[in-house]
C-alpha cells in the first residue's frame, strides 16, 4: 500500500483514500474514454453529466430545497469577499457584517474598498477573536447579514446561526462545509473555497437564492456576476473541470458513507477526542471559549515557543504534518476535517501525551 501520512493541513486538505484512489485510476483515460477529465471540452456531454451530477448530489446531500441555485465559481473565497457586495448591495442600501477574525476581517475590507455602505454589529476582536459574539442586533433596512461560520485561524465556530427573519443571512462556509447539518433554507447565499472538505483548491462553490442571483445588476465585472455565471449553469467560461470533477467524487463518498448525519457524529467524535487531550492536562492550553470551539481547526498552546517548535518538529517526526499555527497567531493548530480519518486524530493524541511525558 502507498504510505500515507496524518495530514492536519488547514488547506489544502486532506482528501477521502477512496477518492484519490478513483481519481488515480481514471485519470490517464476517464471510465475507458481514452482522455483525462483535464483533456475533455466543458461543453462536452461527457463532463456536462460530471458537473450536472455535482450540482445534482450537492442539493440531494445538503436537502438544498427548490428556489436555490448551485454555482461553481472560480478565485476562492477571498474574491467573493468583494463578489457579494458588488451583487448584492445597492448604492442606496447598507449591509450588516459580523467580524469574528482574519476572514470576516477581510470580507468588511473588501466593502469598503468597494466603497459600500455597511455597518459592523458584532466583533470578538476584543478577546482576540476567541469567542463568537451572540448580543447584536440586525437591523431591519439591511441589505444582508454577512457572518463567517467557522475561523479557520482562531478556530471559533457557530454552534447556532442566528436568525435574521426577512433579512438574508449571507455566510463564508470555507472552512466548515457540509461538517455537520443545517437547515440551508435560513441562508440567502453560502459561499466556500472547496480546498478544506469538498475537493482541490480552485473551486469556490456558491449556493444562492434564485431571486438574489436574478436581482445582480448589470454594471459589474462578466465573472463576478452570479446572475451571469449562474445563469448559463457555471459554464459561461471555461470552469475548474477537474476540480468540479473531484467535488462530484467527494458528495458520491459523503453519501457513501451515510451523508451529513454519519460525517457530523464522526467530527464530533474526532472533535472530543481531540478536545479532552487537549483540557486533560496544565501541558497543553486552548486557545478558544469552550462555547464557540470548531469541529474543524483546533488551536492550542504549549508552554513556551520553543517547546512548540519541538513538538511542530518531532510531530513530522512521526508522519504527523500541518500542526504549525497560522503565521499570524503561532502556536499549535490541527485542522481535523471530513476526510481526516479518526485514527489520525488517535495518532496525534498519542503523540501528544507521549511528548508531555516527555517534557512536561
Amino acid at each position: 500500500m502507498v504510505r500515507r501520512i496524518h495530514n492536519f493541513s488547514a488547506g489544502p486538505a486532506a482528501l477521502p483514500l477512496p477518492v484519490l484512489e478513483e481519481v488515480q485510476n481514471d485519470l490517464v483515460s476517464y471510465k475507458g474514454e481514452g482522455l483525462s477529465v483535464m483533456e475533455m471540452s466543458h461543453r462536452g456531454k461527457t463532463f456536462d453529466g460530471i458537473i450536472k451530477s455535482a450540482e445534482s448530489l450537492m442539493k440531494e446531500i445538503m436537502g438544498i430545497p427548490d428556489g436555490y441555485k448551485v454555482i461553481f465559481m472560480q478565485g476562492g473565497a477571498s474574491l467573493q469577499f468583494a463578489t457579494v457586495p458588488l451583487n448584492l448591495l445597492p448604492e442606496n442600501k447598507f449591509a450588516d457584517y459580523i467580524n469574528t477574525g482574519s476572514w470576516s476581517t477581510k470580507a468588511i475590507q473588501e466593502a469598503r474598498k468597494l466603497g459600500k455602505k455597511f455597518n459592523v454589529i458584532a466583533s470578538s476582536e476584543d478577546k482576540n477573536f476567541s469567542y463568537i459574539p451572540d448580543n447584536f442586533k440586525v437591523d431591519k433596512d439591511a441589505a444582508y447579514l454577512h457572518i463567517t461560520s467557522n475561523n479557520t485561524i482562531f478556530g471559533t465556530q457557530w454552534q447556532k446561526f442566528p436568525d435574521t427573519g426577512k433579512i438574508p443571512l449571507v455566510c463564508d462556509m470555507s472552512s466548515d462545509f457540509n461538517c455537520r447539518k443545517f437547515d440551508v433554507s435560513k441562508f440567502g447565499m453560502i459561499y466556500a473555497g472547496a480546498q478544506k472538505n469538498m475537493g482541490p483548491s480552485g473551486v469556490t462553490i456558491v449556493i444562492i437564492k434564485e431571486e438574489l442571483m436574478n436581482a445582480s445588476p448589470e454594471n459589474i465585472p462578466t465573472m463576478c456576476s452570479y446572475k451571469v455565471i449562474g445563469g448559463k449553469d457555471s459554464l459561461y467560461n471555461t470552469p475548474p473541470t477537474f476540480g468540479i470533477y473531484i467535488i462530484k467524487l467527494v458528495l458520491e463518498w459523503m453519501k457513501s458513507v451515510g451523508g451529513l448525519s454519519a460525517i457530523e457524529k464522526i467530527n464530533r467524535e474526532k472533535a472530543d477526542m481531540l478536545y479532552s487531550a487537549i483540557d486533560g492536562t496544565g501541558f497543553y492550553k486552548g486557545t478558544v471559549e469552550k462555547n464557540s470551539r470548531s469541529l474543524m481547526n483546533v488551536p492550542f498552546r504549549l508552554p513556551s515557543e520553543e517547546l512548540e517548535k519541538q513538538f511542530i518538529a518531532e510531530a513530522q517526526k512521526n508522519d504527523i504534518i500541518g500542526v504549525k499555527g497560522h503565521r499570524s497567531v503561532g502556536g499549535i493548530r490541527a485542522s481535523i476535517y471530513n476526510a481526516v480519518p479518526v485514527d489520525s486524530v488517535k495518532a496525534l493524541v498519542d503523540f501528544m501525551r507521549d511528548f508531555e511525558s516527555k517534557n512536561g
